[in-house]
């Protein structure tokens, strides 16, 4: 399989799902939206992986390349494709199925836990899922739940966390994906954001539990792209 990963910042790249993407033996591409917007054509890749970032999916006088790459998502969506969206990818994707995307009443930051809907107990993705599980976040923004999107997971927080369309299509808001590296990284870089909140928590807090539980979050995360990709 040919997984390309649209990024949108150096320090949120693919991380572990690229360690899965190596494990299974899928090959795996990158186009770094903040150095170029030259996108592969469609016939060049089998599953799009879009990341996260400090932007807004409203920020286009900031970020340019915004406009084309959503245009790009809606053109893989239409063509059957399957895609995952990790924090800010999963907003665009969200935006691009026709959902709004807007300010969460409180931004979401460290290890705080999601839990499975209903029908993300009974879903054939995210069912080998314990109901309530411990992952990492960072954002401030959220998004609606699409037209005929199924809602897999919320937190305290936050109502939309994981939704899955046409069985082909997975938007991720909590990082699953997130390496011991990339929490440092994004630690460091977003510092300013850590601020006291009971949805904040401190960056000592956060690398503590990294440390402790992000490899049991792959396991988790790797379970449930398995499943992703037996899907039809």
């Amino acid at each position: 399989m040919r997984i390309h990963v649209l990024q949108h910042v150096p320090f949120e790249g693919p991380a572990a799902i690229g360690e899965w993407a190596e494990l299974r033996g899928h090959s795996i591409a990158k186009t770094p939206l903040y150095e170029t917007t030259d996108v592969p054509p469609q016939s060049d890749f089998d599953w799009l992986v879009v990341m996260g970032g400090p932007m807004g999916v409203h920020d286009r006088a900031d970020y340019p390349w915004l406009e084309p790459e959503k245009a790009f998502i809606r053109e893989t969506i239409a063509a059957g494709r399957k895609a995952v969206g990790v924090c800010l990818g999963s907003q665009l994707i969200a935006e691009a199925l026709g959902a709004r995307v807007s300010r969460n009443p409180q931004k979401e930051i460290g290890w705080l836990p999601i839990t499975l809907t209903q029908a993300g107990r009974d879903s054939s993705v995210t069912g080998c899922l314990p109901e309530r599980l411990e992952v990492f976040h960072w954002h401030g923004d959220t998004f609606e739940l699409p037209a005929g999107a199924v809602h897999l997971a919320r937190s305290a927080v936050c109502e939309s966390q994981i939704f899955l369309y046409d069985n082909r299509v997975l938007a991720l808001q909590c990082h699953l994906e997130s390496t011991q590296q990339s929490v440092r990284d994004i630690v460091e870089m977003c510092a300013d954001e850590i601020v006291p909140s009971t949805s904040i928590q401190t960056a000592e807090r956060i690398l503590a539990q990294t440390h402790a539980d992000v490899s049991r979050m792959h396991e988790q995360l790797f379970g449930m792209l398995d499943r992703f990709a037996a899907l039809g």
